[in-house]
């Protein structure tokens, strides 16, 4: 009988289908529930319900949010999770475990995808070369699959959360028009503030900040119609997608500056990246008890983005240095 560590997955549409082959592919049994059926290959073997899957050495909630209530289930049961919600009301349920979670003596990592999960990489990352971090700053362009369309969409319409000069202040979502210039292919689209999960985890990594934002790319339709039902149905494999971080402060010499890294490619691949990457160091070895988010020390120290690269994730950081150009 192998001694491998099984991962337990709920979850298996764009991302979550994704997420099981880097898993296999680096050795690990992984046990599904979804609620379509899922044929079985070597490595994978589907379940019937979710309750089979408390017996598991960790689970990766890849199903749609909400994913409070089930996490709080399998921590109950002594179980660690990663969850790839990027639902604002969703993340700051699952941040409120942390008693529970040290209680039950597990790790829960909240936001384990593209944002939050690669941005906060990406915040931690600039965050070595900055001193004294003030202010961070994240954007996020594409979706993995129809649901995380809809819940783009969704907080598109809803009021945004930001932290302003020490104390959090909500925006209208659509509001704060930014031009941002995303790692190629992707280049620049227009982006507006939305209800986005990432100042929620950067707060609590990084305190002494006094100024967080994230916003989303969107068309004026988008705009338009982020209050109403979508109007046209979500590419069914997601698209092309992108996230840009960006970290303002000072050096030890009082100097300002500001430090700028992000990936681009398919929008799923890099959310399973980070997915499965948090995944195998966790099976690999427990975390402390408690919640933990991707740009936290205690992940961080594990090279989390040295593994994220190995699965697939390619960092593009901005260098202030110009490209020979042939007119």
């Amino acid at each position: 009988m192998s001694n491998d560590p099984i991962v337990g997955l709920v979850g298996h549409g764009v991302t979550g289908s994704r997420v099981a082959a880097l898993l296999v592919d680096n050795g690990l049994r992984v046990a599904v529930y979804d609620r379509s059926p899922v044929a079985p290959r070597p490595g994978l073997v589907p379940v019937g319900d979710s309750v089979d899957l408390t017996t598991a050495d960790v689970v990766v909630l890849c199903a749609p949010a909400p994913h409070a209530q089930l996490a709080e289930r399998f921590v109950t049961a002594g179980v660690p999770v990663v969850s790839l919600s990027d639902d604002l009301a969703d993340v700051t349920a699952l941040t409120n475990m942390h008693a529970l979670c040290e209680k039950s003596g597990v790790g829960l990592v909240v936001g384990a995808g593209m944002a939050p999960g690669l941005s906060g990489m990406l915040a931690r990352h600039l965050a070595e070369q900055v001193p004294e971090v003030d202010e961070l700053h994240v954007a996020v362009h594409g979706t993995a699959g129809p649901a995380c369309a809809y819940q783009h969409h969704h907080a598109l319409g809803t009021s945004a959360l930001g932290w302003h000069d020490g104390d959090w202040v909500e925006s209208p979502g659509g509001s704060g028009r930014e031009l941002v210039w995303f790692p190629e292919p992707v280049h620049a689209h227009d982006c507006y503030r939305a209800a986005l999960a990432d100042p929620l985890l950067l707060r609590r990594s990084f305190p002494q900040a006094q100024r967080i934002s994230a916003r989303v790319s969107a068309t004026r339709r988008d705009r338009l119609t982020a209050h109403l039902p979508m109007l046209a149905p979500p590419h069914p494999a997601g698209d092309l997608g992108a996230v840009r971080v960006e970290v303002r402060g000072a050096l030890a010499s009082g100097e300002r500056v500001t430090a700028i890294a992000g990936a681009a490619g398919r929008t799923a691949d890099l959310a399973a990246a980070v997915c499965a990457a948090v995944t195998v160091l966790l099976a690999a070895e427990p975390l402390p008890p408690g919640v933990h988010s991707t740009d936290g020390h205690e992940l961080t120290e594990r090279q989390l983005l040295h593994h994220a690269t190995r699965l697939g994730v390619r960092v593009q950081e901005f260098t202030g240095v110009a490209r020979p150009t042939s007119w």
